[in-house]
């Protein structure tokens, strides 16, 4: 599943990153394998989505979450 395809609320681990230049702009954001992500808030027009993952908050456009590739995890608090 791609991050782009996430719903508000959801919480997801970061599987993999596609892409040279966009992975590593994303990797010195903090988008990394392993990480867990969550779906915090969606533009009016649908793009961009504002993501949190570790203890960032990030807006991304939904052409770059395309290229992150996510695993829904179900978390019991």
């Amino acid at each position: 599943m791609k991050l782009s395809e996430i719903k508000k609320g959801d919480q997801a681990l970061v599987t993999k990153v596609n892409g040279d230049v966009l992975a590593l702009k994303l990797f010195e954001m903090g988008v990394l394998p392993g990480e867990t992500v969550s779906l915090e808030n969606i533009a009016p027009f649908g793009d961009p989505i504002a993501i949190s993952i570790g203890e960032s908050k990030l807006c991304l456009r939904l052409e770059d979450a395309a290229h992150v590739e996510i695993e829904l995890r179900e978390w019991k608090e």
